[in-house]
């Protein structure tokens, strides 16, 4: 090996090296999502009006998906004394929703999921709270169908659809979409 290229062997191990962090960089951004919503807190009257719509108990475990700042997974919790997850794709959120739930002494009820609402398992749920955009709850819509049948879902401000909820409220202007999923029909 010529003198040269062993001088010049070290740069190009680092150039690829440097060229390979690169990439990596780039594909994890490709792979993490953004967002599907800016975050826009519910405010407390409706938290309190979806959680008394579902009526939620201290037997239930509530899945709030999209759950920003934590407040009705807490106050489920700080109310009822039940299990809560709150999923969020945003880290940011996750942290605040978690400090929020120290504040308010339910840590050991409360967990919280940096994740991707549409690949986490809802099985466990009771009780669904949404509060994201018509297009997304349609998009949701297939999975809370495949829950287990009684399991309760409440939207703040969106619908789903055709599926016509078994109530609506309106919470000073807002409004409040409950459903039950059903009992599967034979054959589906």
């Amino acid at each position: 090996m010529s003198q040269f290229v062993k001088k010049m062997l070290p740069w190009k191990t680092a150039v690829l090296g440097l060229g390979l962090m690169a990439c990596s960089a780039a594909y994890a951004q490709q792979s993490s999502r953004t967002p599907d919503v800016i975050y826009v807190p519910t405010p407390q009257p409706v938290v309190d009006a979806m959680l008394k719509v579902a009526k939620v108990g201290p037997n239930d475990v509530l899945y709030d998906l999209g759950s920003g700042d934590g407040r009705i997974p807490v106050t489920a919790a700080q109310r009822f004394g039940i299990r809560a997850v709150g999923i969020d794709i945003d880290p940011k959120r996750i942290e605040e929703a978690n400090a929020n739930a120290q504040q308010a002494g339910v840590t050991d009820k409360v967990k919280f999921i940096q994740g991707d609402l549409f690949q986490q398992d809802l099985s466990e749920a009771t009780v669904v709270s949404l509060y994201l955009l018509s297009t997304l709850n349609m998009k949701l819509r297939p999975t809370l169908l495949n829950l287990k049948p009684g399991t309760r879902i409440v939207s703040h401000a969106f619908a789903m659809g055709d599926w016509v909820p078994d109530q609506t409220l309106d919470v000073g202007g807002r409004m409040v979409y409950f459903w039950t999923v059903p009992e599967k029909k034979p054959g589906s």
